[in-house]
């Protein structure tokens, strides 16, 4: 059983009003918003991310690796 506890942060109220507002107009609990940023947040700081875990062990394996002898070369390959 998780227990949930109380926090409390400052802001502007300018934004925690469009925060409230835009909130209330989707019809979802602000408490629930800012937990699911916080859950974003937590997953994006994770070092390294699963791309970026992935993108490592596919180049070590030599795997999706570019070489250019400039950055116009390689972004023509790359198709950018």
């Amino acid at each position: 059983m998780t227990k949930e506890v109380q926090m409390s942060i400052k802001m502007e109220s300018q934004l925690r009003d469009e925060f409230m507002a835009v909130a209330s107009g989707r019809h979802r609990p602000a408490a629930q918003i800012i937990r699911d940023l916080m859950r974003l947040y937590i997953a994006q700081s994770e070092v390294p991310n699963a791309l970026t875990a992935k993108t490592i062990t596919q180049s070590r394996k030599g795997e999706d690796v570019f070489t250019a002898i400039s950055a116009s070369k390689l972004f023509e390959q790359l198709g950018i």
